[in-house]
């Protein structure tokens, strides 16, 4: 069966989607562009094959569809930067079958412009068409929360912004299949811009509920209840939430060296950088209250997924929290019901098979993400000291981040 879309790059922006195409009866092709990791389970992926969802056997197959969605990562690089060379990649694999009348958008996170200046020419360049002419080009911000059952691509907004007026209505068509509300934006670069502000959102708005629980730790107040009183404001707040860092697949970019660059998002990114160091301290803080050194102690952590219930490891902050805890001389295990095996800097970490066992045994339990699993009161009596980075314990059952 011809597929009508080609979602290319198949990792945590691309994978959603062609799970949310294959569910709106759209034949779906799927082409890789590195070696990517998804968060659908087997049995989603299972589903989607059933669906009609196909994987691309050679590149030839992306010259066949209507519609083409690049969706590759763009990690940070060495430099800082994001790094764009999936989407390189996917826009020449595209642009030497494009055909007329193709509507090609972008998804993946890129600084502004990007779309305009750097993969318009290379799809040019590479098919000899002309954008907003031969073909359509847009883009679209990837609103993904994974393991969010309440927002799905159906009632999540897709905002869309096109090389041309043309290129947003076609592109807009195509969501409009998707999803019950598409938002037009003014052109390429506001779509863009949108992506930046949402994801940076994210990350000052951590940075500054961090902060405070440092300060609430100090002050011997308990963040978790001020953040819980706060959020009962009907207006002008937001709840956020401190935890040991910021992981997930959505890199902060505070346009480094472009005119007006964001100092605010500079700044959260040096405060969330610092919370893994936090722990850390904090835990040898409590080591030292109960007349224990952090040199020798058996420290089992608990959860180094970046967020619940998921195996996904993204820019989570758990192996940087091993690490200086190993430096200090500790002795590290780990338990995650979604990750059956774990290494830091290419040594393996011993893996705690009995939980509540292996609790009783630690000299402290880092509880780093709440899976739903985990009976987070029987943890704590179990436990000789529990440091919870989550607020989820039970008040008075746990020492609290």
């Amino acid at each position: 069966m011809p597929a009508d879309l080609a979602v290319i790059g198949l990792g945590p922006f691309g994978l959603p989607l062609a799970q949310a195409a294959v569910a709106a009866g759209i034949p779906t092709l799927g082409y890789r562009t590195g070696p990517e990791q998804g968060s659908l389970s087997p049995a989603e992926l299972r589903r989607m094959l059933s669906g009609g969802f196909r994987h691309a056997t050679s590149p030839a197959e992306l010259g066949r569809v209507r519609t083409a969605v690049i969706c590759a990562p763009t990690p940070r690089g060495a430099d800082g930067k994001l790094d764009l060379g999936q989407v390189e990649a996917a826009a020449r694999a595209l642009a030497a079958r494009l055909r007329p009348h193709t509507t090609v958008i972008l998804e993946s996170p890129v600084p502004p412009g990007t779309t305009e200046e750097f993969l318009c020419p290379l799809l040019e360049e590479g098919s000899g068409l002309q954008a907003g002419r031969d073909f359509h080009l847009a883009y679209s911000p990837s609103r993904v929360d994974p393991g969010n059952r309440a927002f799905t691509p159906a009632n999540i907004p897709k905002v869309i912004g096109g090389l041309t007026s043309a290129c947003t209505e076609s592109a807009a068509a195509f969501y409009g299949r998707l999803t019950d509300k598409v938002v037009r934006a003014r052109g390429l670069r506001e779509a863009e811009t949108v992506q930046l502000l949402e994801t940076n959102f994210r990350h000052v708005n951590i940075a500054l509920v961090n902060e405070m629980a440092v300060l609430c730790n100090h002050l011997g107040v308990d963040v978790w209840d001020v953040i819980r009183c706060a959020e009962t404001k009907p207006f002008g707040f937001e709840a956020f939430r401190p935890g040991p860092g910021v992981g997930g697949h959505a890199v902060p970019q505070d346009l480094s060296g472009a005119p007006g660059r964001l100092r605010m998002v500079e700044l959260a990114q040096q405060v969330n950088s610092q919370m893994p160091r936090y722990v850390v301290q904090r835990a040898a803080a409590l080591l030292n209250e109960h007349g224990k050194s952090a040199r020798g102690a058996r420290v089992l952590l608990l959860g180094v997924t970046y967020k619940p219930d998921l195996a996904d490891q993204q820019g989570t902050t758990a192996p940087e929290i091993a690490v200086r805890l190993m430096e200090l001389g500790a002795s590290i295990s780990y338990h995650d019901p979604h990750v059956p095996s774990w290494s830091v800097q290419d040594r393996p970490v011993p893996r705690a098979d009995a939980l509540y066992e292996a609790a009783a045994e630690a000299d402290l339990t880092i509880l780093l993400q709440q899976h739903r699993t985990y009976d987070l009161q029987g943890l704590s009596v179990k436990a000789q000291l529990l440091l919870d980075t989550r607020g989820a314990v039970p008040t008075g059952a746990a020492h609290r981040l």
